[in-house]
């Protein structure tokens, strides 16, 4: 038999009447359900809608007096009340629902949760990691993770930051070798600042073994070597930053210079920052280098460095160390009209020299390994800009 196209006609007439016989169901059964709600509830829908929460609160408040059985409602109220800083009461509203002998197994989870969230907003560090810590192996398990690593940074516990770190590794399926190098890092740099060399190279080498570019361990580890007199060493350590991420260079051109000072070749570490400079261009390392040439051959030979840098990359480092090295070499009656200038141009640099923060764009003057806008790890660029605020 063939087909025939009139054959299709009656279908969407088909297909219209089965929608109109469930959109008529749906809505009867909307009608019978809405009919048993108060009036507030929806009069906190619609502050809530206009952007209203203070009144929206004040509504469902109301709701919750006439109806304390609506569970999903008691949610709704803590979180609004989190949201809006009133913590004291996102507390009491959880906590009684945790009070319930009635409430299922679920919603005992999610009170338990969102009680833990509470506590962490208040300040009440160890409530919040006790209640997280009992989410483990719920469907909550994995935000939980994320609340429970936020407090081991808080807290400085590194080592309990360690083992959640790496259990939101299986959850998650995907790495945090940066996050985990860096808490091993900072439990190195504990050990460094009392003198337990043992105990900070443990901790470096768990660091490579996490992740093996990570820069700030090769910093940590020359930085053990200097502890103990070994600058040679140290050099050699912090050399090895070049093949890890040159731009990380620039955090160890102070350490360059004052390990050079102390070996009787210093005319060796010019040539090396010199290299540096030519191939990964810094302030920091122009810094150091130039004040390595003015220390060891004089304002000339720096000055010559400086103006060949700044016709090359033009900074206003770059001419506040020329005239440093002009102000060191000029005759008296021209130091005061020198040092004015200097002076100016200094007062700027101090404005404009910021290291930023790559995710957030937060700004400081000095470098951190953890942002504190964005509390993300390794996110700050570590070569220091001139850009003034208001520019990307």
């Amino acid at each position: 038999m063939d087909f025939e196209l009139w054959w299709l006609l009656p279908i969407p007439a088909v297909f219209f009447a089965l929608g109109w016989i469930a959109a008529r169901i749906d809505i009867s059964h909307l009608l019978r359900e809405s009919r048993a709600l108060p009036l507030s509830y929806f009069r906190g829908l619609n502050f809530l809608l206009n952007e209203q929460p203070d009144k929206a609160i004040e509504s469902f408040i109301e709701v919750v007096k006439v109806d304390p059985q609506t569970i999903d409602l008691h949610f709704a109220l803590g979180s609004l009340f989190r949201r809006q800083g009133e913590i004291d009461r996102a507390i009491r509203m959880h906590q009684n629902l945790l009070d319930r002998p009635d409430l299922p197994a679920d919603k005992r989870t999610m009170a338990t949760y969102e009680l833990a969230q509470d506590f962490h907003r208040a300040g009440l560090l160890d409530r919040a990691e006790e209640l997280f810590t009992k989410l483990d192996g719920t469907p909550f398990e994995h935000p939980a993770l994320s609340h429970l690593i936020s407090i081991y940074e808080t807290e400085k516990d590194w080592t309990k930051a360690i083992g959640a770190t790496r259990r939101m590794e299986e959850l998650a399926k995907q790495p945090y070798f940066k996050e985990i190098a860096q808490y091993h890092c900072e439990l190195a740099q504990a050990a460094l600042v009392k003198a337990d060399y043992a105990t900070a190279a443990a901790g470096l080498d768990a660091a490579y073994a996490a992740y093996r570019g990570c820069a700030r361990a090769t910093l940590l580890a020359g930085d053990v070597d200097v502890q103990q007199g070994r600058h040679a060493e140290a050099i050699a350590t912090w050399q090895k930053i070049e093949s890890q991420n040159p731009a990380f260079l620039a955090l160890a051109a102070d350490r360059f210079a004052d390990a050079y000072r102390r070996l009787p070749d210093t005319a060796q570490g010019i040539r090396v920052l010199k290299s540096y400079q030519a191939q990964y261009p810094s302030l920091d390392l122009l810094n150091a280098l130039f004040t390595l040439v003015l220390e060891h051959e004089g304002p000339d030979a720096a000055a010559t460095l400086i103006k060949d840098e700044l016709a090359r990359n033009p900074t206003l480092l770059g001419l506040d160390r020329l005239l440093e090295a002009q102000l060191a070499a000029a005759p008296a009656e021209r130091r005061h009209d020198l040092a004015l200038v200097k002076g100016l141009v200094a007062q700027h640099i101090k404005r404009l020299g910021m290291y930023k923060c790559d995710h957030c764009g937060f700004r400081a003057k000095q470098y951190y390994w953890r942002c504190p806008g964005c509390l993300k790890w390794e996110t700050y660029s570590p070569k220091r800009t001139e850009m003034p605020d208001g520019y990307a």
